[in-house]
């Protein structure tokens, strides 16, 4: 089984193409015999991670990929290290806005995703469809639940793998901020070769995509 979730809108716009791009990846992976079910999970501190417990304990699945909007990028972010960190700069879709708290009182100071991010990396250059491996999940929510994520799976959920995905902006989104986008297809199709690369892969490669800064 595996798991898509993505985000409700948040920040003041009318869509978030994470979500509607996790549940177009479910349903083709769906329709090429692959268990897969898509959960959209509240843009709120806690209740996010609460929602994501939850599917995690009803479908149990060997591969969890989360996914978040990030607004601004030009391609698919694959995320590498999730932080024990709240620090909002916006309040979230709840009025919450928490300032340097941790994720979890006592956790770890950061998690490791254990998707093959190289391997999909290189997977999404071949299928021409733009990616990056990122060295940050920020701090708001989307960080949150990439660390909620893997402290759910450290605490005895088998040998299920999982990790966190930032798309762009939606083409529509793009035109009306003035910035980089992606359409909703073209994540929905990276997000289905991630699946498949990290539900295939074994050990990631070893291949530069690191940053200077």
């Amino acid at each position: 089984m595996i798991l898509l979730t993505g985000f409700e809108p948040f920040g003041g716009e009318t869509v978030n193409p994470s979500w509607e791009a996790a549940r177009q990846a479910a349903a083709i992976l769906a329709d090429e015999g692959v268990a897969a079910v898509a959960v959209e999970l509240p843009c709120v501190f806690g209740a996010s991670i609460d929602v994501l417990a939850d599917a995690v304990s009803a479908h149990q699945p060997q591969l969890v990929l989360c996914v978040g909007q990030a607004g601004g990028r030009a391609e698919v972010s694959l995320e590498r290290v999730a932080i024990n960190v709240d620090d909002a700069r916006i309040p979230d879709n709840a009025g919450n806005q928490p300032v340097d708290d941790p994720v979890r009182d006592g956790g770890p100071a950061a998690y490791f995703s254990t998707l093959p991010l190289k391997r999909s990396l290189q997977a999404l250059t071949e299928a021409d469809l733009p990616a990056a491996v990122s060295q940050t999940a920020g701090t708001y929510v989307c960080n949150h639940v990439f660390y909620g994520l893997m402290d759910l799976l450290a605490d005895g959920n088998g040998d299920a793998r999982g990790g966190f995905i930032h798309v762009p902006f939606s083409t529509g989104q793009a035109r009306a901020h003035g910035a980089s986008g992606m359409s909703i297809g073209e994540m929905a199709r990276a997000l289905v070769v991630i699946a498949r690369t990290s539900a295939d892969a074994g050990a990631d490669l070893r291949i530069a995509a690191g940053a200077e800064h």
